[in-house]
């Protein structure tokens, strides 16, 4: 979700000078978003740190507080609700597309764990650097502004589902297969 914060604060989300006191004060869950003309743009569902998760008609999508104008109970931003939805499906057409054969993987703790193999049938198989392979669903990865990968485990995560699935004959939740072994 990063690369959506990024992409979104690149595209100019942001409600012109809005004073940081008055973007923190009375924001709360539930609290509707409107665009400059009064237009819904979605519901606030979340509250992250500094960023306010935001559920519009299509997408669930952080944005950063200082975003938002707080006026008349309700948090103003500078897009509609198409403009969110367009460059939030801009955003993950972008990261998706980084998720190719040879990308460079990362783990959500920000190691290098390895490199992609293949992409089928809704998996990816990720060579590790120990050169052992491991399948995970593409849905537990994104792609980042910089080319690489992010998978949804950490490296230590990731090694410990590679041992685990050497050292029985099934593995529910990995694949594995070890080079030249």
């Amino acid at each position: 979700m990063r690369l959506i914060v990024g992409a979104l604060a690149a595209a100019g989300l942001f409600v012109a000078a809005p004073a940081v006191a008055q973007a923190q004060a009375g924001i709360n869950v539930g609290m509707q978003v409107t665009d400059a003309s009064g237009g819904p743009v979605g519901t606030v569902v979340g509250i992250q740190g500094a960023n306010l998760l935001v559920k519009t008609d299509k997408h669930q999508v952080p944005i950063p507080r200082s975003s938002f104008t707080v006026a008349d109970g309700k948090l103003l931003i500078g897009m509609t609700q198409a403009q969110l939805d367009s460059a939030v499906e801009q955003s993950l057409a972008a990261a998706n597309a980084a998720i190719v054969a040879g990308a460079s993987v990362k783990g959500l703790d920000g190691a290098a764990v390895g490199t992609i193999d293949s992409l089928a049938d809704g998996n990816v198989v990720i060579t590790l650097q120990d050169g052992k392979k491991i399948a995970v669903p593409q849905s537990g990865l994104r792609g980042n502004p910089d080319g690489s990968v992010t998978v949804g485990y950490s490296s230590a995560q990731l090694e410990a589902m590679v041992q685990g699935a050497d050292s029985s004959t099934s593995a529910s939740s990995a694949t594995t297969n070890t080079s030249g072994n």
